[in-house]
């Protein structure tokens, strides 16, 4: 059985992985409606010109930088590791963790005590960016292997001194006897686009889609009953994101009001409200949104890396 794309803007999203359940969700949460045949890694959408193609987070950015995949989700790290083109998006806050030097703990005290020593890595390019100053300043030749997994295993069987490697939570690293020597960039899942894309305006709309349902992700609808004489405190507590929301209820010394809140921090909000007078507070989730919003973005950690908003990016 195989799957015809056609003139379909090609929408690449990790097969598998930490990253895989919560991508559906994403899609999902953007309206895009498809069924994946088994043992297949292409699939329609019946709703839009959009075929998902699912791959191996590590390739997606080759397959968005050079090939012509138009729109793809995968790590800052991988770009950067990748050496690519593309155009970075948004920032989907997940996945995030930092790609670190690491040794034996108590052993060494930073990167440049590993210079001239023998390096074991998933990310050869980015490893051998970060020891190339050290060696340049010091005249060593830093040996940079590459694993494809198990890399914290690597010192332990005799293979390195030391390795770069990802730390997420830090549990597989401790078990290992290791510790962070030096960082070499932060990272997290971010949705990229091929700067050659034919489907500009379609990559703009799925832009806005999986950013509503990014910033939705973060905040609720919040409603209460407040007294008029408390109305200027509660909005001081509760300014909302453009303005609030504010009714006339039966009794004519009250209003109701609504604002879009952070879901983090919701129940600090609760207790300021009921100390000036607020009742009936209720909150409520959102499944998507669309706000105008600032489209320019902080620049990520990578290796002389020069992102910025929604321009061309280039990870060396």
């Amino acid at each position: 059985m195989s799957i015809s794309v056609g003139n379909d803007l090609l929408f690449a999203v990790p097969k598998k992985g930490r990253l895989y359940q919560r991508v559906l969700h994403m899609l999902d949460g953007m309206g895009l409606i498809y069924r994946r045949a088994n043992r297949l890694d292409i699939a329609n959408c019946s709703n839009m010109p959009v075929s998902l193609v699912f791959l191996p987070a590590k390739d997606i950015a080759y397959y968005v930088g050079e090939g012509q995949v138009d729109l793809g989700i995968t790590g800052e790290d991988i770009i950067a590791e990748a050496d690519v083109k593309v155009n970075q998006l948004l920032k989907l806050g997940i996945g995030k963790c930092k790609l670190c030097v690491q040794g034996p703990k108590g052993k060494y005290k930073s990167g440049a005590d590993l210079a001239g020593k023998r390096i074991v890595t998933s990310f050869p390019h980015l490893a051998r960016m970060h020891f190339a100053k050290f060696d340049e300043k010091m005249g060593t030749k830093t040996s940079i292997k590459y694993v494809s997994g198990s890399v914290e295993a690597a010192i332990g069987l005799g293979l390195a001194d030391g390795i770069v490697d990802l730390v997420e939570t830090g549990s597989t690293m401790r078990a290992a006897g290791l510790e962070i020597v030096e960082e070499v960039m932060k990272s997290e899942t971010v949705l990229i686009s091929n700067p050659n894309t034919k489907h500009p305006d379609l990559v703009t709309s799925l832009y806005k889609r999986i950013q509503g349902y990014s910033v939705a992700r973060e905040q609720c609808m919040i409603s209460y009953n407040i007294p008029k004489k408390n109305l200027k405190e509660a909005l001081k507590i509760t300014p909302g994101h453009e303005s609030p929301t504010i009714t006339d209820l039966s009794d004519k010394d009250w209003v109701a009001v609504s604002a879009l809140i952070k879901r983090k921090g919701a129940q600090e909000i609760f207790d300021q409200l009921e100390k000036v007078g607020a009742k009936s507070i209720l909150t409520f989730a959102i499944d998507n949104c669309r706000f105008p919003t600032d489209t320019t973005y902080s620049k990520p950690s990578t290796p002389n890396g020069s992102y910025n908003g929604i321009q061309e990016a280039k990870a060396t």
